[in-house]
């Protein structure tokens, strides 16, 4: 399993198009803990009843997953039929119900559920187990942030299955019963989803025998953006970007079972990758430029919408500018308002037409609270962004504000006493993040503005953390450490 960890140390620049490829839509972690691996076609697990891993496989013909909320009832059923060596089966039809309740007024949900009804029967070589007892609990938390949603939960079960051994008057029932301790956690956004779960499961077999099998599984979404080369030499351009989408699953279980095996086994699959190519930046003035690669990738990827061939690197990027981008980064769901008598007819700033292209942007933003005004009427749009500003904008939309020290510290940065009220906790975990860092000097320079080329590079940076730094601790730091 090693060779799979080290792997996944090696972080890529997942970033996607804005406009024309819908985000993940990812439910909160399964609720099953039998450590499986699947893709589009393929289903397989592991399987310790017998004294021995029987790995179990399926194609999408054998089986049914679905998941299905409605009315504040989140309803998860399985429905399989696999295969395993020397002429082993598995069946199983299991359903849980949950209960989620949104707390709109917080951003946050909580699922909580139960087993609603299971049948599952396993048979190895001449004997099958049949499940006779499921009893499950499980409850998740989301925190849903305008940049990403974090999610944490547990899932405790006991499963009791009967079986018999011997033959004719040598006949003995058994039972085996299967206490399992699971933690799951994972992130959601526009750009990524890393999902891991560990699970630690006992077995207690009617003659005293105990077994104990600990599994480690995580899911993975992520997008690369690739440069590809024009083939042709006398084009119009020399090349461009193209975005590929890619899902893995890998799973370890480690096991010390009654019949003295020992070891672990590994499960790991791919989903099938796409690809799209993405619009052509035709920028004049960033040949040598230092942030030229930063500028070209997000206007690729439609967070810039420059229609000039001069992109103005050096000049002051504009308050609505870095927050339209950043709205088109986090994905901000701006929807077009339905005509409608009742549909708002002013701004929310009154330096800002309704009629603006990108007005949505910096009325989600706002709603959202990834953004304020220079006062409760007015948004200065055409101002520049200072990197006090930009540094807050961040971290809002990350909902990382409450990760600060307790109110009173001091930076580490030597103009610490330019630093705006407001933008202390910003300030503070940008830089612990590695998103904005000071100068030579020490500075921070918390009222400086922000350049059009600085913007695009910290916004580049931005991108990294919201798929290379979440993947790296939501999967690689997890599955080190537990």
């Amino acid at each position: 399993m090693q060779k799979h960890w080290s792997k996944l140390v090696l972080v890529v620049l997942a970033i996607f198009v804005i406009s024309s490829i819908t985000p993940f839509h990812v439910s909160a972690a399964s609720l099953e803990t039998t450590g499986a691996v699947k893709n589009e076609y393929t289903y397989e697990e592991a399987v310790f009843l017998s004294g021995a891993p029987v790995i179990f496989k399926g194609t999408s013909k054998d089986i049914k997953i679905s998941q299905k909320e409605s009315k504040g009832k989140l309803t998860e059923t399985y429905s399989m039929k696999l295969m395993g060596s020397n002429g082993a089966t598995l069946t199983r039809n299991i359903a849980y119900e949950s209960d989620v309740v949104d707390y709109a007024s917080i951003g946050q949900k909580t699922s909580n559920g139960e087993v609603k009804k299971y049948t599952e029967k396993i048979t190895i070589g001449s004997i099958t187990y049949s499940l006779v007892d499921y009893q499950f609990s499980q409850g998740t938390v989301t925190d849903n942030r305008a940049a990403s949603d974090y999610y944490s939960g547990n899932v405790i079960s006991r499963k009791t299955y009967a079986f018999e051994t011997g033959k004719g008057k040598n006949a003995v029932q058994n039972t085996v019963t299967i206490d399992t301790d699971s933690r799951h956690a994972g992130y959601e956004n526009f750009w990524g989803a890393t999902e891991t779960q560990i699970t630690e499961s006992v077995y207690s077999f009617s003659d005293g025998k105990t077994s104990h099998v600990k599994n480690r599984l995580s899911t993975s979404k992520s997008r690369v953006l690739n440069y590809e080369e024009n083939l042709g030499t006398l084009g119009s351009f020399e090349g461009g970007y193209a975005v590929v989408s890619e899902k893995d699953v890998i799973s370890e279980y480690t096991y010390n079972l009654s019949s003295g095996q020992k070891g672990t086994l590994d499960l790991d699959t791919e989903y099938m990758p796409t690809i799209e190519r993405l619009i052509i930046p035709k920028f004049r003035d960033l040949t040598s430029h230092y942030a030229k690669e930063a500028i070209e990738k997000l206007y690729s990827l439609g967070i810039y919408s420059d229609s000039s061939n001069f992109f103005s690197p050096n000049t002051p990027m504009k308050r609505i500018d870095f927050t339209t981008a950043i709205g088109k980064a986090v994905d901000l769901r701006v929807f077009e308002e339905k005509k409608s008598k009742k549909a708002p007819t002013t701004s929310v700033f009154k330096d800002l037409k309704r009629t603006l292209k990108d007005y949505s942007y910096i009325e989600s933003a706002l709603n959202k609270g990834i953004i304020k005004g220079v006062s409760a009427d007015y948004f200065m749009p055409d101002g520049a962004i200072t990197r006090a500003q930009a540094a807050t904008i961040f971290v809002r939309a990350l909902g990382l504000e409450n990760r600060a020290p307790n109110p009173g510290y001091l930076t580490k940065f030597t103009d610490d006493n330019q630093i705006p009220n407001y933008a202390r906790d910003g300030i503070y975990i940008a830089n612990e993040l590695g998103l904005m860092i000071g100068d030579s000097a020490g500075r921070f320079n918390p009222n400086k503005p922000l350049t059009r080329a600085e913007a695009s590079v910290v916004l580049e940076r931005f991108l990294k953390y919201l798929e290379d730094d979440l993947k790296q601790n939501y999967r690689d730091d997890i599955l080190f450490f537990n």
